[in-house]
């Protein structure tokens, strides 16, 4: 499944759900929130922007807001919204695609970076972040956390939610780390409607190490918005990296491809 094909204008059509699910005002505001102190009045950009579920009311409190997307149907709910001028925007994937100047804050929200399906592209991403902030800039990253314990030997799949009308079933590849999301929703008729979506799953530590490997250091990492505390329980992270200050005696990425001394003499 090209993400191309997934993100078609059926999707997008579909996608807002105003007052409702990942728009409900108990998950969006605080999202907001934290992303609109994160940029210490700089500029933001997202990756993946969507149909602007979090760029517009992150404009809307005076962020100036820049957005990378793939899918054209996509683009197109979000200038309904927002014009060009508002939320400049270039087409194009998140792991490759430049955006002019550079940018206190980029971030990557609700669990995008694993529509990258290979560990390369998802390093890619991280590389792509660093390239558009300055020494202290911000990369924040939400992804849910596997759920790979809740599979009993045998089994493939899980159901992470089941509610009035909607279930929501993981299936899990689990040699190529791998895991295909199935939405089911229904109503009192016999028919449903499906919508499926591949997802490469990533473990915190490895996205840590994704991190270094692109100059990266982890500034702060929370079970949610609000700043939860991230335990072994929680379902899903909210991570804060930082590219060192200049000065800083951290370890980057420049330090870290430094070539060894050698024993030649001076």
């Amino acid at each position: 499944m090209q993400q191309e094909k997934i993100w078609d204008a059926d999707t997008a059509q579909r996608y807002d759900t105003p007052g409702s699910g990942m728009f409900a005002p108990e998950i969006l505001e605080p999202a907001v929130n934290r992303l609109a102190q994160l940029t210490e009045g700089g500029e933001a950009l997202e990756f993946a922007i969507g149909t602007g579920r979090v760029a517009v009311p992150l404009a809307e409190r005076g962020v100036s807001v820049t957005g990378i997307e793939l899918s054209l149907p996509m683009v197109e709910q979000l200038r309904t919204k927002a014009d060009e001028a508002t939320i400049p925007l270039i087409v194009g994937d998140m792991a490759t695609t430049v955006a002019p100047g550079k940018y206190a804050l980029v971030y990557l929200v609700y669990n995008t970076i694993s529509n990258l399906l290979t560990q390369d592209e998802q390093v890619q991403c991280f590389r792509n972040a660093a390239r558009h902030l300055p020494p202290g800039g911000r990369f924040v990253i939400e992804l849910w956390v596997p759920e790979l314990r809740k599979l009993p030997p045998g089994q493939t799949a899980t159901v992470w939610q089941s509610e009035p009308g909607y279930i929501g079933l993981d299936t899990y590849d689990v040699l190529h780390q791998h895991v295909v999301s199935h939405h089911f929703r229904f109503d009192e008729t016999q028919q449903a409607r499906l919508f499926r979506s591949p997802h490469r799953y990533v473990w915190p530590a490895e996205l840590d190490l994704m991190a270094q490997l692109a100059g990266f250091e982890l500034e702060t990492r929370h079970a949610d918005w609000a700043g939860a505390e991230f335990t072994a329980d929680s379902r899903s992270h909210v991570s804060v990296y930082r590219i060192p200050p200049r000065g800083s005696s951290e370890r980057s990425g420049s330090a870290a491809n430094s070539r060894p001394p050698t024993a030649e003499s001076p």
